[in-house]
């Protein structure tokens, strides 16, 4: 019985996952390691306090994980204005805000990425709240953020919208059902294997069949 719509923000609104892995790969290679991109693309939806161990072990976590992190955020500043929303997001945004639901964005992203891509898709008028990666101890899949997200808007029941197996994983952890779309470049199966309860291919496709999905009327 949602009120409370959840909504990812990188891979999700904003076309950043193939940015991510590509200024992930230039921070690794900063410091002489050389990761696949397409490793690095299935790990895009972790915080970096996850993702650096995921793909590059404990070891490397230890010894270089918070200089990588700041790295990644010199590398990703400098890809930022290559970024577009993607086609509908506001207009799904403000559907989902007029059927009533609270509104709230749970990103694990810095403070000023999650502002500029605010901008991006103009939703400072229109959600309610949003998170960024000081809201939280642990980024996604850890089910922190998506929790705090709920907390900040004092919602009851929620829905998340996401692009990646991370956005279902965490969300389940927290009990929470996930409509999951394509545009993070991950496949029907994985997210549905992850959790989602609905997997579409574009943010207009969902907007099209929001009657069909828990956010049709707050409280289905």
């Amino acid at each position: 019985m949602a009120d409370t719509a959840i909504f990812d923000v990188d891979g999700t609104l904003v076309d950043t996952n193939y940015q991510h892995a590509l200024a992930w790969y230039q921070a690794f290679r900063r410091f002489d390691i050389t990761l696949p991109v397409w490793r690095l693309h299935r790990a895009i939806g972790m915080g970096g306090d996850q993702l650096v161990p995921h793909v590059a072990g404990d070891a490397v976590e230890k010894e270089h994980g918070d200089a990588l992190r700041d790295t990644w955020v010199e590398e990703f500043d400098g890809m930022i204005d290559s970024v577009a929303a993607f086609e509908g997001a506001r207009e799904l945004l403000a559907e989902v805000k007029d059927r009533g639901f609270r509104l709230v964005l749970a990103s694990s992203g810095k403070k000023k990425h999650v502002e500029h891509f605010l901008d991006l898709v103009g939703g400072r008028d229109i959600t309610d709240a949003w998170t960024t990666s000081e809201d939280a101890e642990q980024s996604k899949p850890a089910p922190d953020l998506v929790q705090v997200a709920l907390e900040k808007v004092g919602g009851n029941d929620a829905v998340m919208i996401g692009d990646s197996t991370w956005d279902a994983i965490a969300a389940g952890k927290a009990d929470i059902p996930t409509i999951a779309v394509r545009t993070g470049g991950f496949s029907v199966e994985e997210l549905t294997e992850a959790g989602a309860i609905t997997v579409v291919d574009s943010l207009t496709d969902l907007r099209d069949g929001l009657d069909d999905t828990p956010l049709g009327r707050p409280g289905r």
